[in-house]
């Protein structure tokens, strides 16, 4: 019995050590956490107090992170309208644009333009602004529909990296916007040449229509894939519209500016058979060629082009990779009416070159001294040998093109035959003879008279003009009754 309760009693003691030695080693724990807690606490409390925009800005990029666009835009635009002046404000002013952009769809990248344009308003000296530039043009290429459809957004595109490119020179994003660029000017003057084809395919009766078109393409677009074909099309029309030196000049520029070009060869023949020497190719462009067959491998087969027919979005592998694209923006285009006329302007890229085409089609304009008389004469029956200066000459025999319009009716020449008068004279046959200033209703100022008194030339001539008046006019109360109801009847039975 002794030996079983001295047992126990060393048992009990070890149990009690042991309880007395985990008490003391929690509360040490314990007290150690208490000590981390209080360090931490005073911290955290004065980041929350300190620094509550930028907790704002952080978890709204946690959200933008996340794909949370609404969320990050509320917890953003709380941040620009409570802390106007945190040093977040431009930084959430940006990512709202971000927001929209990343989102998609023509409502926001609509909504993401006006952001980003707001940005570069309040915020034209920071390093982002070229950044919110460069978004509002990729807004635009993004909303961009294919070649054979509404270009509007191709062409604010265009305007937009444009302006970066003209704005921001050094920005690091050149390279980006050069390329979207020439991506954007592909798919313009891709639209072009198909309306540029389609009247050219018809026929004579509707080259005018075709070379307003491919002359845009000329001067605009030198990159463009087709550009040679442009060439090809205006000088086949210029050729039949017998102007043959701007016809040989478009031949030369195919030469000289697509030597790889499948059209070389007959611009050769054509210069050759018009006794025109033939231009060696440019360097510049021999180099662009090789730089081109660099991404011939990467550019898709024909049967990926005509899978691509399906998708909503304009097919850009075509497009140049190597080149300067055109800064400058669009200038009036030729009307299609007078593109062929006598002194109408070849393409801008043609005319700069060698003294321009058809130079001895220039307009002289006269000065006339001040105070000099500058009234028409009056035609005393005599002809001239000198045509007017509106006139057109006819399209000459042999030519495929129709006689070129001309938008102002020419008067009539003085020796015309009789029948040809004017439908206003009472007697066509007679010509009227030169009459003196007084017969042509120029009559001396009256003298002055005294108050109360009333001149007797000036009420008749008053008279006479009023009499003349009203016998051009026909009074309706005098007309028969017949008349009238004939007139009804017209309207009723119009034959």
């Amino acid at each position: 019995m002794e030996k079983i309760a001295k047992k126990s009693r060393i048992s009990l003691a070890a149990t009690l050590a042991f309880a007395l030695f985990a008490g003391v080693a929690f509360s040490a724990d314990n007290t150690k956490d208490t000590k981390k807690k209080k360090k931490a606490a005073p911290g955290a409390q004065a980041a929350g107090s300190a620094e509550p925009d930028k907790i704002l800005y952080d978890r709204a990029m946690a959200d933008f992170k996340h794909g949370k666009y609404t969320e990050a835009r509320l917890d953003l635009q709380t941040l620009i309208n409570t802390y106007p002046d945190s040093e977040f404000l431009a930084k959430a002013k940006l990512a709202i644009g971000d927001s929209f952009y990343k989102e998609g769809g023509t409502a926001n990248l609509t909504q993401a333009i006006e952001t980003y344009k707001d940005f570069e308003t309040f915020f034209p000296f920071l390093d982002e602004a070229a950044y919110a530039q460069m978004q509002v043009g990729m807004a635009h290429f993004r909303m961009m529909e294919k070649a054979d459809r509404d270009d509007s957004q191709a062409q604010f595109a265009e305007d937009e990296f444009q302006s970066f490119l003209l704005k921001y020179p050094n920005s690091p994003l050149v390279p980006k916007a050069e390329q979207h660029l020439r991506d954007v000017q592909e798919i313009l003057a891709e639209g072009d040449f198909r309306v540029a084809q389609f009247y050219y395919v018809k026929g004579p009766r509707s080259y005018r229509a075709a070379l307003a078109r491919l002359n845009e393409i000329i001067d605009r677009y030198p990159l463009y894939t087709k550009s040679d074909d442009a060439l090809w099309m205006a000088g086949n029309i210029y050729d039949k519209a017998e102007r043959r030196e701007v016809a040989d000049k478009l031949y030369a520029r195919i030469v000289q500016q697509y030597p790889n070009s499948k059209l070389v060869g007959d611009a050769k023949g054509k210069l050759t058979s018009a006794g025109v020497p033939v231009p060696q190719p440019d360097p510049a462009a021999l180099a662009r060629a090789v730089e081109e067959r660099k991404y011939a491998a990467q550019r898709p087969t024909l049967v990926q082009r005509t899978m691509s027919v399906i998708r909503s979005s304009p097919d850009v592998s075509m497009a140049a990779h190597s080149g300067q694209p055109n800064l400058q923006p669009p200038v009036e285009a030729t009307s299609a009416v007078d593109i062929l006329k006598p002194g109408s302007a070849a393409p801008g890229a043609i005319a700069s070159g060698g003294g321009g085409v058809g130079s001895g089609n220039s307009v002289a304009v006269e000065t006339v001294p001040a105070g000099s008389d500058t009234s028409v004469p009056i035609s005393t029956g005599t002809t001239t040998d000198t045509p007017p200066a509106d006139t057109v000459a006819p399209a000459p025999e042999g030519s495929a093109l129709p006689a070129p319009m001309n938008s102002e009716s020419a008067a009539p020449p003085a020796d015309a035959p009789k029948g040809d008068a004017a439908p206003g004279n009472a007697n066509p046959e007679a010509t009227p003879p030169a009459a003196a200033p007084a017969t042509l209703g120029i009559r001396p100022a009256p003298a002055a008279s005294s108050p109360g008194t009333t001149s007797e030339s000036t009420s008749t001539g008053t008279s006479a003009e009023s009499t003349a008046g009203s016998a051009a006019k026909a009074d309706p109360t005098t007309e028969s009754s017949s008349k009238k109801k004939k007139k009804g009847l017209k309207k009723v039975i119009p034959w």
